[in-house]
C-alpha cells in the first residue's frame, strides 16, 4: 500500500508542470493565482516537496481539473467521462476527456439570444477542430466571416485570430477537439464499392 501511495504521490509532479505548461502560465502567474509562493510551486513540480490538500486544493481549481486527476487517481473501473460543466461569458463547456496533455475534446454551446457581440479574435498555441451539431455558428478567422451549419466541420491552427458567435438568435451546439501545436488530426478511410 505504502508503495502504491509513493507512485501516486511521485506522479503528481510531473502532471501538474504538464497542466501548467499547457495552460501558458508562468510559476509567477500560477502564485498569484493560488497565492502558493512560487519556490513551492517550484519544489512541487520537481517532487521535492509533497503535495497536500491545502496546495492541491488551489491547483485543481485553478485548471479547473478535479482533484483525482490532478493527483492522478486509480481508475475505479468505470469508463463513463462524468463531465462538469463551466460556464465561461454565458458559452457552457462540458468537457469530454478527462487526461490532461495531447488532444481535448469539448462540447460547447452558445445560449440563444440577440447576435449583436463584436467579434473579438483571439489566438493562442495550438490546433482547433470543430463540428457543429445544432444552430448557426459563426467563425471568424482571420479576414474570414464564416456562418457553419449543423454536420459541417472546419479546422485551422489557432495561431490564427479567431472568435466564435451565434450566426442568429438560436442557441448552437458544437464538438471541440483542441491538441497542441503541430499535432493534426488523421482520418484513415477508403471508400471500397461493392
Amino acid at each position: 500500500m505504502s508503495e502504491d501511495f509513493d507512485a501516486v504521490l511521485s506522479a503528481v509532479g510531473p502532471r501538474l508542470r504538464e497542466l501548467r505548461r499547457r495552460s501558458g502560465a508562468t510559476l509567477t502567474a500560477l502564485s498569484e493565482t493560488t497565492g502558493i509562493p512560487v519556490s513551492t510551486l517550484s519544489r512541487l513540480e520537481s517532487g521535492n516537496r509533497k503535495p497536500g490538500l491545502e496546495l492541491l486544493l488551489p491547483l485543481a481549481k485553478a485548471y479547473r481539473v478535479p482533484l483525482d486527476e490532478l493527483v492522478g487517481a486509480p481508475a475505479s473501473g468505470d469508463p463513463r467521462v462524468y463531465p462538469r460543466p463551466t460556464v465561461h461569458n454565458g458559452m457552457t463547456v462540458i468537457p469530454l476527456t478527462r487526461k490532461p496533455g495531447g488532444l481535448q475534446a469539448f462540447k460547447q454551446i452558445l445560449p440563444a439570444g440577440p447576435n449583436d457581440l463584436e467579434p473579438d479574435p483571439r489566438s493562442h498555441e495550438g490546433y482547433h477542430w470543430l463540428y457543429v451539431l445544432n444552430g448557426r455558428l459563426r467563425l471568424v478567422l482571420g479576414d474570414q466571416d464564416l456562418v457553419l451549419a449543423p454536420g459541417e466541420v472546419a479546422e485551422f491552427d489557432t495561431h490564427l485570430p479567431h472568435w466564435f458567435g451565434n450566426a442568429d438568435s438560436r442557441p448552437v451546439e458544437y464538438l471541440s477537439i483542441l491538441g497542441p501545436q503541430g499535432e493534426r488530426f488523421h482520418v484513415r478511410a477508403s471508400y471500397r464499392p461493392t
